[in-house]
């Protein structure tokens, strides 16, 4: 740090031995050489937090990049078990399950042509006065309009 010889202390003793004198220097030296220690001791847990930190963002940077080629894996393995499923199906046409969902339908269509079909083929519809139900839903199987009858 500093570059003081021995000639150098020894001239800095004299000055404080006649400045301060024979009762006061070794209080003044105790108490400078506290002060340097705690000075001393700040500056090397500042660098050792600062060490930390950068420690701390390097490994962040490196779980970052390392997530991104995990990321990168995964989707090439699923592409990869895509193009093995389905080999015959060319890349701009829909997988068969999407093309399978949009043709196929759904519950509630299919609940709506079977109402409609149980409404049709009954003489006595779901809506007739004389049905002693409580609730109104509509019966969706012969085995329960026999049982909602007795």
């Amino acid at each position: 740090m500093f570059d003081i010889g021995f000639l150098e202390l020894m001239f800095i003793g004299v000055v404080g031995l006649l400045v301060l004198g024979p009762e006061r220097l070794p209080k003044a030296a105790r108490t400078a050489g506290l002060w340097i220690g705690k000075i001393k001791r700040t500056v090397s847990g500042m660098q050792r937090e600062i060490s930390a930190q950068l420690e701390a963002e390097e490994l962040r940077q490196k779980l970052n990049e390392q997530q991104k080629k995990l990321d990168e894996s995964v989707r090439q393995v699923q592409r990869d078990v895509e193009s093995l499923a389905e080999p015959d199906r060319p890349a701009d046409q829909p997988r068969a399950r999407d093309q399978d969902a949009t043709s196929a339908p759904g519950p509630e269509q299919r609940l709506d042509d079977a109402l409609a079909s149980a409404r049709r083929d009954g003489p006595g519809s779901d809506d007739s006065p004389d049905d002693k139900r409580p609730d109104k839903r509509p019966l969706s199987s012969a085995a329960d309009k026999d049982a909602s009858s007795r």
